[in-house]
């Protein structure tokens, strides 16, 4: 009777522990729904209350136009044509325009309306996002499988001209702004060499489809602002592979290793490799919301039409349904690296659990 009693002991607090592993995810998820109406309610807030937005602009326009045609400049007229314009009513309350934008998003997926380009917010970033997505994710993975075999090959020359050499190149180009090396590149590459355009996704000229000539299009488009996505992450994280494989390979285990006869190839990827990236890889899920908040001003630089680039015209236009639009994104991007980080990295290291009851966040 008591094995049975020590088995169903066994059994209710495997399951407890099951479940607190999912309480760990939810609270997770809880603080980053949180974060993003935050964001959502505060950019709603400023976009209203700052000086001189849209709305005020185009309803002085209207008024100027009906007085400039003999007609009376009747306030709810103003209001309403305002309003087909932008998508909300500017006689509401703030917290009603508040509630029906939450509202349609939640429900209807509707961001509002460009004042700009008349079309809708969702529509425009939807056929923006993928280009973005390019750029960017194959930026990043260039940028840290060079930092990763770089950093290593420095860590194993420790002390050699090649390490002194390669240190001084990364923290050289660790300085480097992102918009800076886009610029150069721009100059140098595009315009002094012209061996790639200076703008654009593809060349229109070509029949848009899967064949070879439009997707080898869409790569000679692409090369630069991919190169300048690289920048943003290089250089910081060879020297961190450096660092981390430096202390790994001076660790007691990794002697204990050698002696016990393993071969070199196994000590060098299960050993140093996967321990000295494991703190790379949190820096790499969040570096997603770094290079989708530098493709702002990198789109804009190589006039290359994702979401940065729309963003960008939007703060120039004033057009605040796209800029909300916009910040949407990035806030999301932002929060879903983050919670990958925080998901994944068990699988990653066995040795990080899934948070007690005493963590500090």
């Amino acid at each position: 009777m008591s094995e049975y009693l020590g088995r169903a002991r066994k059994g209710v607090a495997a399951a407890f522990g099951f479940l607190a592993g999912f309480d760990y995810y939810w609270r997770k998820i809880g603080h980053a729904f949180v974060t993003l109406i935050s964001v959502t309610t505060i950019t709603f807030v400023l976009f209203r209350l700052m000086p001189g937005n849209p709305a005020q602009a185009m309803r002085a326009q209207f008024e100027a136009q009906l007085e400039g045609s003999g007609q009376a400049a009747d306030p709810e007229i103003l209001d309403q044509m305002v309003q087909v314009h932008t998508g909300f009513d500017p006689s509401q309350p703030i917290y009603m325009q508040y509630f029906e934008y939450v509202r349609d998003i939640v429900l209807y997926q509707d961001f509002g309306q460009s004042i700009q380009y008349g079309d809708p917010v969702f529509d425009i970033l939807f056929r923006a996002m993928p280009w973005s997505v390019f750029i960017s994710v194959y930026g990043l993975a260039l940028g840290y499988s060079t930092n990763i075999l770089l950093g290593a090959a420095m860590a194993y020359k420790e002390g050699s001209r090649f390490d002194g050499t390669m240190t001084v190149v990364a923290t050289f180009l660790n300085s480097i702004p992102y918009y800076v090396g886009a610029l150069l590149f721009l100059a140098f590459f595009a315009h002094d060499l012209g061996w790639f355009p200076s703008g654009g996704r593809y060349d229109t000229s070509i029949e848009a489809g899967l064949n070879p000539a439009f997707m080898a299009s869409i790569v000679h488009h692409g090369a630069l602002p991919i190169m300048s996505s690289f920048i943003v992450g290089f250089g910081g994280g060879a020297l961190a592979m450096r660092g981390n494989s430096v202390r790994i390979l001076g660790a007691d285990y990794l002697r204990v290793a050698r002696l016990r006869g393993i071969g070199s190839v196994r000590i060098a990827t299960r050993y140093v490799a996967r321990n000295a990236i494991l703190p790379l890889y949190t820096q790499m899920m969040i570096g997603i919301a770094a290079v989708f908040s530098s493709s702002v001003v990198l789109e804009y630089i190589f006039t290359y039409p994702g979401v940065g680039w729309y963003t960008f015209d939007a703060i120039n236009m004033r057009d605040y349904p796209l800029l909300m639009g916009s910040f949407l994104f990035f806030t999301i991007v932002t929060l879903v690296g983050i919670l990958l980080a925080e998901f994944t990295y068990g699988i990653v290291d066995p040795r990080a659990g899934s948070g007690g009851e005493n963590e500090s966040y």
